[in-house]
């Protein structure tokens, strides 16, 4: 086919087809599908049209943060349920807001170096159904009263138990909150706001046009990706459900901040929201492309990941984004759309601002000169995580999927998706449409 070498070293890898169902968006109790269940109705559709069994790919890989104790190891339960048969291998992966991307990266290693030829990858979330836990004092509890072996030791242990024995670990805010510096992730975007002076109004706007675009996305039918959903109830599920076509900049303005109360502005509104989710793609050698006749969608080229202070994990896709543009000689015109995933308006914002300022692009990425400013036109096209929503293990592999259906729509060449990780961390990947 004449493309050049992958980005990690030997083959080309080469990106099939996708799919992902609707981001539904959490309403305070388990939604209607486990995180197996998303994953499975998003791959079924996918593996239907292509023409092989699914028991010819070679791996399932699946990223996931929080599957349930019902789904352990559930890119192998994903690969069963989806027909891939007992030889396929299956394993899960996880690089906390960034393991669907990390998948995608995984299969592409496995693939360049003549590991894998045919690898389905992809992410699942299912943040509704996180587990509330027993906490400790509890568990002690139950342990003393498992260890009573007599009706006096049963009624004397009983008689211990207190209200604070009820008090629930709540899984969903603790994966949220950086274990090392303490902080909540909305509290390390209210850094980054103060660090780069993003206001409220603007934190606000780019919420708006989030939802905005991803109205008029939805409008125009530009989300082909999406495979409808149904319950055993007979709904259906067909479109992102956290969309509000009728936000205003004043109803944003009247939201109170949740991770600062007296002094931040990082709101709920201009927030990625909680939600549910899957997204697969489908990956390739170049002799699979040949053997199946397949007709691919574009080339995975290059992909980063990087390291930097917790406290400000907002910015990791500049640190990833960097040294993929320094190994290809390229500015940020070059790339022709963006996908930045939206864990937070302020965090985007901040990615932008950092990326053309010259004292960070010295100090924290090692550039005598900034990048060019990225041109916002051309950035998250479709809407983002505050509009779409976020499901953690799934987000990575979204936005690697959608910025190449966005560079197919657009006839255009090249296309960049990169995301903050919790804990300190960037991933960024360079796709280019064939």
């Amino acid at each position: 086919m004449g493309e050049r070498q992958s980005g990690w070293g030997g083959r080309p890898v080469y990106v099939v087809d996708g799919s992902r169902t609707p981001f539904l968006k959490a309403r305070g109790k388990p939604g209607p599908f486990a995180a197996a269940d998303l994953a499975v109705a998003a791959g079924r559709p996918l593996l239907a049209r292509v023409p092989f069994a699914a028991s010819d790919l070679d791996e399932v890989i699946l990223g996931c943060m929080m599957p349930s104790p019902f789904e352990a190891n559930i890119g192998r339960v994903a690969a069963l349920r989806l027909g891939c048969g007992d030889r396929v291998p299956g394993w899960t992966v996880q690089r906390n807001c960034a393991s669907g991307m990390q998948s995608i990266d995984s299969a592409a290693q496995n693939i360049a170096s003549g590991r894998s030829s045919l690898v389905l990858a992809g992410g699942v979330e299912s943040m509704s159904r996180s587990p509330i836990l027993y906490n400790d004092t509890m568990v002690n509890w139950l342990s003393a009263m498992a260890a009573a072996r007599t009706p006096g030791a049963k009624l004397k242990t009983l008689a211990t138990l207190r209200p604070r024995h009820f008090k629930p670990v709540i899984a969903l805010l603790h994966g949220l909150t950086d274990p090392v510096v303490g902080l909540s992730m909305g509290q390390t975007a209210e850094i980054l706001a103060h660090r780069f002076g993003i206001t409220r109004e603007m934190m606000d706007a780019f919420a708006l046009r989030s939802h905005q675009r991803l109205d008029a996305a939805q409008q125009a039918g530009h989300l082909d990706e999406i495979e409808p959903l149904y319950d055993t109830r007979g709904n259906v599920y067909a479109h992102d459900d956290g969309v509000r076509p009728d936000s205003t900049l004043e109803k944003l303005g009247k939201l109170r901040p949740v991770f600062d109360r007296h002094i931040g502005n990082v709101t709920a509104g201009n927030s990625a929201q909680i939600t549910d989710g899957a997204a697969w793609v489908l990956l390739a050698s170049e002799d699979m492309l040949e053997k199946h006749k397949l007709t691919p969608m574009g080339q995975l080229i290059d992909s980063q990941w990087a390291g930097l202070d917790p406290a400000q994990m907002g910015l990791g896709p500049d640190y990833a984004m960097a040294p993929i543009m320094q190994r290809h000689g390229l500015d940020s015109g070059d790339i022709d759309y963006y996908e930045i995933n939206e864990a937070f308006a302020a965090q985007v914002l901040a990615c932008l601002a950092a990326w053309k300022d010259a004292d960070f692009c010295r100090d924290e990425l090692g550039r005598d000169t900034p990048f060019s400013p990225i041109n916002e036109a051309r950035l998250n096209v479709d809407g983002g995580g505050v509009a779409v929503g976020h499901p953690v293990g799934t987000s990575g592999a979204r936005i690697v999927l959608h910025v190449l259906k966005v560079l197919h729509r657009e006839n255009a060449k090249r296309g960049m998706a990169s995301i903050c990780i919790g804990g300190g961390q960037g991933g960024a990947m360079l796709i280019e449409r064939i």
